[in-house]
């Protein structure tokens, strides 16, 4: 049987993540979006892309402006995008309660109909609505996490690569805490093949580096004016589902709930861990300096501030 992924949003995000998983033939895919005709409309001009790019994927698109989720039954991966998009000025935390309001009715939709989902949540505030997403819908920790440090890892290493003028495969970057001004860049495990970056760019660089990575969405929001990334968080997405689809049990930072990992309990917050076919299958702990780790307690403490004020 084949392997069935619904994308919650349909704006570039969602699109874009749908898109990607259609051509990549990793698994039928569903769209869903509140506007009438754009899912459907999308939906079916990626379908109509099967034959030259050779994905058997179906692909359909829905409205559920009326509540009615019944095409998402039985999916396996839930990816919710849906949500409103940062503007230039605006914080990601400035959308707290009002995207809290659409995970609440989104989750309690599609857990319902797919009781057995992994949810990848990657609406913003992020790490505050992969909690509310959990404390909605009632899974296991393990079946609910955030899109967040894949995209912000990639982020700075396609940096690091333009900075030494290597390939990006050959960059490894890591970066912990929440997804936001906050998060945690770690330049003292991240690599080029294997060699620490610490060892191949000045200081001065670096750190103007680790700036720019905690700052690349809204750098990316105040270029386009009217809108946010979507081509970079869409391809972190598909690479999670990818992941969880193939039980590839890849190592990736995501957003997961800690319970006394890192010293941190009870939140939402970014760290490696496995991913396969249950979802999250292990948090990896690393060492980390004192001061690393104060970073880290820092970026867990803005997370801890924005669940509060939303009660989850």
């Amino acid at each position: 049987m084949r392997k069935k992924v619904t994308v919650v949003g349909g704006g570039f995000v969602g699109s874009t993540t749908a898109q990607r998983i259609h051509d990549m033939d990793l698994a039928d895919v569903v769209l869903t979006d509140i506007v009438e005709g754009v899912p459907a409309g999308k939906a079916l001009d990626m379908a109509e892309s099967g034959p030259i790019i050779g994905s058997d994927a179906r692909a359909i698109g829905i409205s559920t402006a009326s509540g009615d989720y019944t095409e998402t039954a039985n999916s396996d991966v839930v990816v919710i995008t849906a949500g409103f998009p940062r503007k230039p000025g605006m914080s990601r935390d400035d959308l707290l309660k009002a995207n809290y309001d659409v995970i609440k009715a989104v989750v309690e939709a599609v857990v319902k109909l797919s009781p057995n989902a992994i949810l990848i949540i990657v609406t913003n505030p992020l790490d505050a609505m992969a909690q509310a997403a959990f404390k909605v819908s009632g899974f296991p920790k393990n079946r609910v996490l955030g899109m967040a440090g894949v995209l912000d890892s990639a982020r700075m290493s396609c940096f690091v690569a333009e900075e030494l003028n290597v390939s990006v495969e050959n960059v490894h970057s890591f970066v912990l805490g929440g997804h936001g001004d906050d998060m945690v860049p770690l330049a003292r495990y991240s690599t080029v093949a294997g060699i620490p970056i610490t060892e191949l760019i000045p200081k001065e660089k670096l750190d103007a580096i680790i700036t720019r990575t905690r700052k690349g969405g809204a750098e990316i929001v105040n270029l386009l004016k009217t809108g946010s990334a979507y081509y970079a968080p869409s391809a972190a997405a598909v690479q999670m589902v990818e992941a969880i689809l193939k039980d590839k049990k890849r190592i990736l930072p995501c957003a997961v709930y800690l319970e006394g990992e890192y010293g941190i309990n009870g939140l939402f917050v970014g760290v490696p861990v496995k991913l396969g076919s249950k979802g999250v299958e292990q948090v990896i702990e690393i060492k980390l300096t004192t001061e690393e780790k104060a970073a880290l307690d820092k970026s867990a403490a803005s997370v801890r501030e924005l669940v509060k004020v939303i009660g989850v």
